[in-house]
C-alpha cells in the first residue's frame, strides 16, 4: 500500500530535482504547468486528497508537444474517472488512492485511463508504511538511497537555477491520472492513483504490498512517452524494487495532520528515552534541525495551525539546503533490512 507520503521540496527545487537528459544528451528541466505551482504545499505528511508533484507528458496538455516531454502538475491524491457522475469526487463509493497491478486491465476506474496513455510519475521524499507489532502499528519512512556528494560538488550546485540537480534524489512512483469535470460545469480537477504491487524482499517484512517504484532514468522515460511505449509494453515496467532505505519513525506520523521533521526523524525502536543516534540517523538529524517546509509565498499544507514553534521566524534554509547538508555528511545509505529490537 501507500497512504502517507512526504515532500518537502520548495517548487523551484521540485523542478530542479526532475532534471533529465533529452535524447540529443540536454539536460532538461521540466516546468510547472500554468498555475498548478501555486497548488502545491510542501509536507512532512501528505494524506489522500491532498495536492501532489507529479510528473507527466506535455502532449497531454499540449497537443503539439513531443510526447517525451515532461512537465510537473499539481494533482489531487485519489483517482475521479472521467466518466463519475455524481457532483463531488466526496460521494465516490471506493477509495483510489491506490491502483493494484493486478486489477489494472479487469477495472474501468483504471483501465480507461491506462488505455489512453495517462500514465505519470508521482514525485516524493518517500513514502510511510507501518507494521503491525502486536496490537500497534510501528511506522517506517521509506526512501531511494542517496549518492555522496562532497561538500564542495553540493554546494556548486545548491542553487534553483543550477542545471544538474545534486540534491535530495526524489522517490519516483507509478501512477495513472484522469481528468474530471463536474456535470454541471466548473474548473477540470486532475487527480491520480498509485499503483501497487506485491512487497519485494527489502519490504515483505513491513508490509505485502509496496508503489510500484520506477528505478532509473530510464524506466521514468518510458513510463512517461506514450507515444513511444504503448501500454501493454509500458505494464513490464511495474515490478517490486529491492533498491530502498527505510528507518523506523515517530507515531506522530500517525495524525496526518502533523506536519513536522519530527514525522520523518529516525528513532531507535524499544528505546523510550531518546537514543543514541545512529550514523544514519545523525545524517537525517541535521537537516532536520530546521523549520518545516516551506512553500515559495505560502503557508506549509498542514496543519492550518502550526505549532508555536514553527510561527515564530521563518525557515533558515529551503528544504533542498536541509536535505543536501545531509548528503554532505552521509557516506552511504542503510539498505532496508529487519531492524533488531533492544
Amino acid at each position: 500500500m501507500c497512504g502517507r507520503t512526504a515532500c518537502t521540496l520548495a517548487s523551484g527545487e521540485v523542478s530542479s530535482a526532475c532534471s533529465y537528459r533529452d535524447r540529443h544528451g540536454r539536460i532538461r528541466r521540466p516546468a510547472w504547468r500554468d498555475g498548478d505551482q501555486d497548488k502545491y504545499r510542501p509536507s512532512y505528511n501528505k494524506s489522500p486528497q491532498s495536492n501532489s508533484p507529479v510528473l507527466v507528458s506535455r502532449r497531454h496538455f499540449s497537443k503539439d508537444a513531443a510526447s517525451e516531454e515532461r512537465v510537473i502538475a499539481a494533482m489531487r491524491w485519489g483517482l475521479v474517472p472521467s466518466w463519475f457522475q455524481e457532483s463531488a469526487p466526496s460521494k465516490m463509493q471506493y477509495s483510489t488512492s491506490n491502483c493494484r497491478s493486478d486489477g489494472m486491465m479487469q477495472k474501468k476506474s483504471y483501465k480507461d485511463p491506462l488505455l489512453r496513455g495517462k500514465r505519470c510519475v508521482i514525485l516524493a521524499d518517500g513514502f510511510y508504511e507501518w507494521k503491525r507489532q502486536d496490537k500497534e502499528k510501528q511506522p517506517y519512512f521509506i526512501y531511494f538511497p542517496q549518492a555522496k556528494r562532497d561538500e564542495e560538488e553540493v554546494l556548486g550546485v545548491e542553487g534553483e537555477d543550477s542545471e544538474e540537480w545534486r540534491g535530495w534524489r526524489l522517490l519516483t512512483m507509478a501512477g495513472l491520472f484522469d481528468c474530471w469535470t463536474p456535470p454541471g460545469g466548473g474548473e477540470p480537477l486532475y487527480t491520480y492513483t498509485v499503483i501497487t504491487v506485491e512487497a519485494s524482499r527489502a519490504m515483505d517484512w513491513v508490509h505485502d504490498r509496496m508503489p510500484a517504484i520506477l528505478d532509473g532514468e530510464e524506466a521514468v522515460r518510458q513510463w512517461l512517452d506514450f507515444g513511444a511505449v504503448k501500454s501493454l509494453e509500458a505494464i513490464k515496467l511495474i515490478h517490486p524494487t529491492e533498491a530502498l532505505c527505510l528507518h523506523p519513525v515517530s507515531s506522530i506520523v500517525n495524525n496526518s495532520r502533523n506536519n513536522t521533521p519530527e514525522c520523518i526523524q529516525p528513532i531507535e525502536l524499544g528505546v523510550r528515552k531518546e537514543a543514541k543516534p545512529s550514523a544514519s540517523s545523525k545524517m537525517m538529524l541535521n537537516w532536520l534541525k530546521s523549520e518545516s517546509p516551506k512553500k515559495e509565498g505560502g503557508a506549509p499544507e498542514s496543519p492550518e495551525r502550526p505549532p508555536k514553534k514553527q510561527q515564530e521566524g521563518g525557515a533558515k534554509r529551503g528544504s533542498g539546503g536541509l536535505m543536501q547538508a545531509w548528503l554532505r555528511k552521509a557516506e552511504s545509505c542503510e539498505p532496508a533490512k529487519k531492524p533488531r529490537i533492544h
